[in-house]
């Protein structure tokens, strides 16, 4: 049987009551699927559905062969090792009794048929650029990118009918990604994958776009899916012009026979009083044009119903694609200006975790103290594919510059971006600010989820009135009730717009921005957002990603690369 994937009338509501999927109907077959959706339209539901992680409410989930999962979060034990994680170490136990002289049953069976379990593991590590991990290295030593690499390996290492993959380059570094993305693109069986990674998601077959608890599926990557999705909504925006015009013209003649039939009447009022014609055919008149009237309004009613129904099912085919469009005068910087200077970089070693710096030497209006992210992740192995063209001893902003910082996983990027916000601090390294700090932590939990998006932002900005906040709060697509929402029941695109709003609404206004692998866990809608938010953003930025079409797309004007061994040096673009 061929391996693939059916959901047939697939319902799952949260335990709250909130529906999730409700009736979904859809199928996967061989090769690769990219499934696309905004946030909280239950991408990750439907995988951990397939699974067999959550049980539906109702309807089947059907998975013709084994399923290989890889999760957004991965729970490790620090006792365990890259072999445990690899799920190899009984096989491996066994071989080396097998070695060692024992010839039980048992031992044999535990091997099967792996016999070179070790070479596969060690071909998939090194294959994924894991080669300085051993099979014994405890996994509590691993930053999160090798952490997501070595449970990839043990998902190719099974070789499962189908393979699902939950934003498998969160964290990655460029040269991990580009050998994710060679491993995809040998994959052969069925594999599902949730991401806004737009190289990833070059790669697919197909793309099911899964809104309002349903999929749709279109032939092609990433691209002929936008391509065809564009000239959808021309279409769909074609008719809702058409449909409008129609719902005035309808409007126009129900107006028109309104004022014919009321001048017909004032006529036989006036016939009927003048006494030239008997009062019974006068009546029989006047039954006759009233039958008429109504029909008239009735059928003029009926089309004008019609047409506003066109209206409306037209306007529900255009897609709510609503753009951020800010202006930030305040965030403005002057050429040349100095921002930021960091000095001692060329002695500094950046992997080890930063120590916390007391809340009292945090500058005013930098952070809140609740933005700060967990530990720094130990070193990974540099990139080789990005030789440094310039190696720098500080680091200098001036201006409105934007700043790319690459790096690989581990070297430091987080550390070096938390110093520079005052919340933490390296031997040997000065940090002079020249204007206020913005940060954006990679966790996003700068928001009291216990106030509204409103009381959010003015605890930002307390100096603002109520009505000021609200008709910022408008342009970052919180409008009316939608703004009184508290912060703990946004859905994840709601809560990055909010925490980009108490960011960049903030008083005094941040003119050096501070992001931290932005782009994570978001939308391609989100990522959008973040992109025409930074249009309206007039400040310096120094922005840490791995997400280079987001890199592209916010105007860098230097691109920095940080390593352990090497330090910061500057690159050509990406």
């Amino acid at each position: 049987m061929t391996a693939a994937i059916v959901c047939s009338d697939l319902s799952f509501n949260w335990p709250d009551g909130v529906p999730v999927l409700s009736g979904l109907t859809t199928s996967f077959g061989p090769g690769r699927t990219g499934l696309i959706g905004v946030n909280g339209s239950g991408k990750s539901t439907l995988l951990r559905l397939i699974a067999g992680e959550l049980s539906p409410a109702s309807g089947v989930v059907r998975a013709g062969g084994e399923v290989g999962y890889l999760p957004q979060a991965i729970t490790l034990g620090t006792r365990r090792t890259v072999s445990d994680l690899l799920g190899i170490t009984a096989a491996r136990n066994a071989l080396h009794a097998i070695e060692a002289g024992e010839t039980g049953e048992d031992v044999y069976a535990t091997v099967g048929d792996d016999w070179d379990v070790e070479e596969r593991a060690r071909a998939w590590l090194d294959r994924l650029g894991l080669t300085h991990l051993g099979l014994d290295d405890r996994v509590e030593r691993l930053s999160g990118g090798e952490t997501i690499l070595v449970a990839l390996a043990a998902l190719f290492l099974r070789r499962p009918d189908i393979l699902l993959l939950d934003e498998p380059t969160n964290n990655l570094d460029l040269d991990a990604r580009k050998r994710l993305y060679d491993a995809v693109a040998s994959w052969a069986g069925v594999m599902v994958i949730v991401s806004h990674d737009r190289e990833l998601l070059g790669l697919v077959n197909q793309i099911a776009d899964l809104s309002g608890g349903q999929i749709r599926t279109y032939g092609g990557n990433l691209e002929a899916y936008e391509d065809l999705l564009a000239a959808e909504q021309a279409a769909a925006e074609r008719a809702v012009t058409t449909a409008a015009a129609e719902v005035r013209r309808e409007q126009r003649d129900l107006v028109e026979a309104q004022v014919k039939q009321a001048r017909r009447d004032r006529m036989g009022r006036q016939l009927a009083a003048s006494g030239s014609i008997p009062r019974i055919v006068a009546h029989a008149r006047k039954r006759a044009a009233q039958e008429t009237a109504g029909r008239s309004r009735e059928l003029h009613s009926e089309r004008l119903q019609a047409a506003r129904d066109r209206l409306e099912e037209a306007e529900q085919a255009v897609r709510d694609d609503a753009e951020i469009r800010v202006d930030l005068p305040g965030t403005a910087v002057p050429a040349g200006r100095t921002v930021l200077t960091v000095t001692g970089l060329d002695g500094a070693q950046w992997h080890p975790a930063a120590a916390a710096v007391p809340a009292a030497a945090v500058p005013a209006a930098a952070v809140p103290a609740a933005a700060v992210p967990a530990g720094v992740a130990p070193a990974a192995v540099p990139d080789p594919d990005a030789p440094p063209v310039k190696t720098l001893a500080e680091l200098i902003v001036r201006g409105p510059e934007r700043i790319a910082l690459t790096g690989p996983n581990g070297s430091g990027k987080t550390t070096l971006l938390r110093a520079i916000a005052g919340l933490a601090a390296r031997p040997g390294v000065t940090v002079r600010l020249g204007a206020v700090v913005g940060y954006l932590p990679q966790r996003l939990d700068i928001l009291d989820d216990s106030l509204s998006v409103v009381d959010n932002v003015r605890a930002a900005a307390p100096a603002a009135s109520v009505n000021e906040v609200r008709a910022s709060l408008a342009r970052f697509l919180f409008r009316g009730p939608r703004a009184e929402r508290l912060a703990g029941m946004l859905s994840g695109g709601e809560r990055f717009r909010a925490v980009l709003a108490a960011l960049l609404l903030a008083q005094p206004a941040p003119q050096l921005l501070l992001l931290d692998e932005p782009t994570n866990n978001l939308d391609m809608a989100s990522v959008r957002q973040l992109s025409q938010a930074l249009e309206g953003y007039r400040g310096a930025i120094l922005v840490a990603s791995h997400d280079v079409p987001f890199l592209r797309s916010a105007g860098i004007t230097r691109w920095l690369r940080l390593d352990r061994e090497a330090g910061l040096a500057e690159i050509e673009p990406l």
